[in-house]
């Protein structure tokens, strides 16, 4: 694979390896043979995603976990914290899951990885859910998280170096989440942004609209009914607190954007990268062929690839 996201070659179809394009039909074949998560609505999606039904491999529970509740405006909210022995700085995750799925629980063995190969503490945030938790219920849930963290990461880790990522939903979540403790708190103390295949503008890219009906994990349809879930009707998708595409995106920390070739988020990486470094931040574009939306979840040499990008990423903004 081309080091240069800005290769042509990287994004035909010939860049893409044979055990990538295996996992990708399987991805097919298996989301082909089960009921649409729209029909069956999200509480019953969610539910089978918990016991593993569906394309997304169920990782075990670490025995290393632990939940911190913390007080928030809203109330009770629940980190999830897997940490090494001696933290060299702590992590804050925002899962994925189109602001609807997912879990912090369901995050174990990212988390685990994190904390060995970064040594940095991971703390995962069991945000409110969509329909029922609408904006800006999330987004207020990972702005109290990252308070937390800036205040307490010190007496809880021993540490006051912050990095913050996530996937997908997750991945817009925390470009929000900077944004708010810069422009509301005036914090810009975050030093690394891990942000994976991430959706950025509610508007919908060209990739997003385009992509159609192929059931590689994310459709057309699923961003349309993920945007529906997530944002009120009466919303506008141009703020950039829905939107962080239209930020202004100064004094930000240094970013990794991982993105896949056949994945219908793949232009929100490719615009948020450009106006990340358009307003004079750091930031690198992993562009991996053939990876679908969620590709590092999915054991090969693509997400073996993307993790390992990632950790890199972590342990040199601790340089």
């Amino acid at each position: 694979m081309s080091d240069n996201p800005f290769d042509p070659a990287l994004y035909r179809d010939e860049a893409v390896s044979a055990e990538t394009k295996a996992i990708n039909d399987g991805i097919v074949q298996l989301t082909e043979g089960i009921e649409d998560n729209w029909d069956i609505g999200p509480a019953e999606a969610r539910a089978r995603r918990e016991r593993g039904e569906g394309p997304f491999p169920l990782p075990p529970l670490s025995p290393r976990a632990k939940t911190r509740t913390i007080d928030t405006p809203a109330g009770k909210l629940d980190l999830r914290i897997i940490a090494p022995d001696n933290p060299k700085g702590a992590y804050l995750h925002i899962h994925g899951g189109g602001w609807t799925f997912g879990g912090a629980a369901q995050q174990d063995a990212l988390l685990e990885r994190i904390a060995d190969n970064t040594g940095l503490a991971a703390v995962s945030v069991e945000y409110r859910l969509a329909p029922e938790n609408p904006y800006p219920a999330a987004p207020d849930d990972c702005e109290a998280a990252a308070l937390w963290l800036t205040q307490n990461a010190k007496a809880e880790f021993g540490t006051e170096f912050l990095t913050i990522g996530g996937e997908s939903a997750g991945a817009h979540l925390a470009a929000v989440t900077l944004l708010r403790l810069r422009d509301k708190h005036g914090f810009t103390g975050f030093k690394g942004a891990n942000l994976v295949f991430g959706c950025y503008d509610m508007r919908m890219t060209p990739s997003a609209r385009s992509f159609g009906g192929r059931k590689l994990i994310l459709r057309t349809k699923d961003v349309e009914e993920f945007r529906r879930c997530f944002v009120p009707a009466d919303a506008d998708l141009e703020n950039p607190d829905i939107s962080p595409i239209f930020a202004d995106l100064k004094d930000m920390p240094p970013a990794l954007f991982s993105v896949g070739t056949q994945d219908a988020l793949l232009d929100d990486s490719l615009f948020m990268h450009a106006r990340w470094v358009a307003a004079g931040n750091k930031a690198e574009l992993a562009v991996y062929p053939g990876g679908a939306h969620g590709f590092i979840a999915f054991p090969g040499q693509l997400a073996e690839s993307g993790l390992a990008r990632i950790d890199r990423f972590l342990n040199e903004v601790q340089a």
